[in-house]
């Protein structure tokens, strides 16, 4: 013998005794067991790269990546995994593993004396693998393992076949290895390489898998050499071959999902604790329908292709149901190559809603006892105290009627008889009242003025979809199903009834709409557009006796579109959508709520035809008329003077002028009689008060003479303080 080969031989015999010794070391590992993690821990810690968006039936809809760092699919059980996957995973890195005891000391020694004469051979069983997998101070690091990391190594992989089954080791191994690039596990490996759950890989396949668990990053041949080593094809790999050519050219697999819903996704899983339970599954289960949103997605995609040319880019939709308020079908972008923002949810983006506020307006109206269906308000240019100075409002068309009914005004989405009715309201007590609907406005009545009534403060498509929720289900508002929010009882059942009886009257929109328009359905539906200022959005909300839909349309930058109504935009949307789904039950009107009763009116001059209209009970005692109600211009509004303070009204702003007399700039207090209170002090009684004003923000009480309140108000006086004239 050698010098060399003595030396070697020396070598060899030191390196096994070094092993045996470590074995002699660790020979009850039961110790060790209780610092390894059990195997249901483990199990339960793994967190998918990708959650998974279940729509209500447990179908696909949408993937969502959480982790940039890796891609991991959920944990698959061992029997998921492919025979031949688990059968050459074992041949290739571990063929003594269902025998030995976590580690092969035959492997170890062969090891060592290949290490002697100059070469490598690897003795990790796949336990000990594991133990590293688990440890990341058991990783190993680019110039080995020292003997003392070895060693730690040996005693976690002894310890983990102590606690765990050979067949959760074995589990664990296929879900947590890593492979090529980003890919960890076997499942995350098999669909990114060959587009297939790991359960379905066949012989070649799975020889690959395991080829790359050694070198995962090594270049083709070396990887189709060990797979047909394993195969036992030591020639004639050319199916191998081209297998991994191809396999291995490829980034990422097919999509998890088929990616209908991201924005809904994103939404979801911002909610509280939403995010957290869906890592833990790997899968979240929502309340979409997948085939309302595919359908969704199909009709918004097709009304765009029909709008280009005319400047329209992008579109949205949510579909809710009225009795849960689930979300059924959310888009937030068509995301099709014209999209010019398809990241952006136009669901959740804040903007004017043009007409679809005056439903709102009405109602209020309707709550506070100002006008009927059959009140007549004033179509004809006006200049308005606009609240934040004067406001001037127009038709859409240009065009005016003279005097109309309520019912005609809303209906055909009249500017300016709804720009009257907001003054008598205020824009304060509105802008309560549309917060109260759940709209969230910014600022103040005041900073918006009457613009408030034509839809100036910016909504997003949810929020306004749940208000027109809220009028489905006579005037209560709940929050979208998942959202926090108290129940409230925002206008009567007999208002909301009066609304959405007005907007589903085809008659009644004629006047502006016509007969048939896109807003004509087959059942029950009450319907409402909207345009915003410069045609920059197009909207269109109604609901039936099930569900509400919420369209919009335009453009995410804000451009505007080219000469496109709300009937032409979103309503063709809208109308397939709900002509869907009520495909197999007619949507049914709601029943009349106590408290109205129909009476056919008249109007005088045949201003409109005569017709049965609803109308408040005069009282609980009194039946219903049999006579014909006559209807003048002018005097509906004047009989119905709203109680408590008529002026000033609430948010009111005044703007002192310190160039004119103190006199002519004083207030007038109005109201029914009673005791006059103003920022808690007594200043006067009667039906009308003048005051001399002063800056600042004052509140305003009537009370009786008993001291009961009847009406209170807040309003501002801005300016330099009047000095009174000699």
């Amino acid at each position: 013998m050698t010098r060399r080969a003595a030396a070697a031989w020396s070598f060899g015999r030191t390196a096994l005794g070094c092993a045996l010794l470590v074995g002699t070391l660790l020979a009850s590992p039961a110790r060790a067991a209780d610092a390894v993690p059990s195997f249901d821990s483990v199990r339960l810690a793994h967190r998918p790269s990708d959650l998974l968006l279940l729509d209500r039936h447990g179908e696909p809809l949408q993937s969502l990546r959480v982790d940039a760092k890796a891609r991991r699919l959920p944990w698959q059980p061992l029997a998921q995994f492919s025979p031949a996957l688990r059968e050459l995973i074992v041949q290739g890195e571990d063929q003594r593993f269902w025998q030995h005891q976590g580690v092969d000391w035959s492997a170890a020694a062969r090891s060592a004396l290949a290490s002697a004469k100059g070469s490598t051979q690897g003795a990790s069983t796949l336990t000990m693998q594991l133990a590293a997998l688990l440890d990341a101070d058991l990783a190993r690091p680019s110039g080995g393992r020292s003997l003392l990391q070895k060693m730690s190594q040996i005693s976690a992989a002894r310890a983990i076949e102590a606690r765990w089954q050979k067949p959760q080791i074995l589990e664990a191994y296929l879900n947590l290895v890593p492979l090529r690039g980003e890919l960890v596990g076997m499942p995350a490996a098999s669909w990114a390489l060959f587009g297939k759950h790991s359960s379905g890989l066949d012989r070649p396949e799975a020889a690959l898998l395991v080829a790359l668990v050694r070198a995962p990053n090594a270049k083709t041949e070396v990887a189709v050499r060990r797979a047909c080593a394993l195969l036992n094809k030591p020639v004639g790999c050319e199916q191998e071959a081209a297998l991994a050519e191809a396999a291995l050219k490829r980034s990422a697999g097919p999509a998890l999902a088929e990616n209908l819903a991201p924005h809904f996704a994103r939404w979801l899983t911002a909610q509280p604790g939403q995010a957290a339970r869906a890592r833990a599954a790997g899968a979240l289960r929502s309340t979409l329908d997948a085939r309302l949103q595919r359908s969704a997605v199909a009709l918004l995609r097709t009304q765009m292709a029909e709008l280009q040319g005319r400047q329209v880019e992008d579109g949205a939709l949510v579909v809710l149901d009225n009795a849960s308020g689930e979300v059924l079908a959310w888009v937030g972008s068509t995301g099709a190559a014209w999209s010019d923002a398809p990241e952006v949810d136009a669901v959740l983006a804040r903007r004017q809603p043009g007409s679809t506020i005056k439903p709102f307006v009405y109602g209020l109206g309707f709550e506070r006892g100002l006008i009927t269906p059959a009140s007549l308000l004033h179509d004809a240019p006006a200049d308005l105290d606009g609240g934040s100075g004067a406001f001037m409002p127009r038709n859409y068309d240009h065009q005016y009627r003279g005097w109309v009914s309520a019912r005609s005004a809303l209906a055909s989405s009249l500017n300016v008889p709804t720009a009257r009715l907001a003054a008598l309201l205020g824009p304060q007590e509105l802008f309560d009242s549309l917060n109260r609907a759940g709209l969230q406005l910014a600022e103040s009545g005041g900073y918006h003025g009457l613009a408030l009534a034509l839809g100036s403060a910016d909504v997003t498509l949810l929020q306004l979809a749940n208000a027109y929720r809220m009028l489905a289900n006579g005037g209560r508002w709940r929050p979208v199903a998942g959202q926090p929010g108290n129940a409230l009882q925002v206008m009567s059942p007999r208002s909301a009834f009066l609304v959405t009886d007005i907007l589903a009257d085809s008659s009644a929109r004629a006047l502006t709409f016509g007969l048939d328009s896109a807003l004509v359905t087959r059942g029950f539906a009450a319907v409402k557009t909207g345009t915003s200022k410069d045609m920059r959005d197009n909207w269109c909300l109604g609901y039936t006796e099930r569900y509400t839909v919420g369209v919009w349309v335009g453009n995410a930058s804000g451009a505007a579109m080219h000469n496109i109504s709300g009937t032409q935009g979103a309503a063709p949307v809208w109308r397939a959508l709900v002509q869907q789904l009520h495909a197999q039950q007619v949507s049914r009107a709601p029943v009349a709520p106590a408290g109205l009763q129909r009476q056919h009116v008249v109007f005088d001059g045949g201003l409109e035809a005569a017709r049965d209209e609803w109308l408040p009970v005069a009282s609980a005692a009194s039946p219903p008329s049999t006579s014909a109600l006559r209807i003048r211009g002018g005097e509906q509004l004047a009989a119905r003077r709203p109680s408590g303070i008529a002026s000033p009204r609430r948010g009111a702003i005044y703007a002192l002028d310190p160039d004119m007399p103190a006199p002519v700039q004083r207030i007038s207090f109005r109201g029914e009689g009673g005791q006059w209170w103003l920022d808690g002090r007594l200043i006067g009684s009667g039906t009308q008060l003048a005051w001399l004003p002063w800056p600042g923000h004052h509140r305003l009480a009537l009370k009786t003479a008993a001291g009961q309140l009847i009406d209170e108000v807040a309003f501002e006086v801005r300016g330099a303080g009047l000095v009174a004239q000699r």
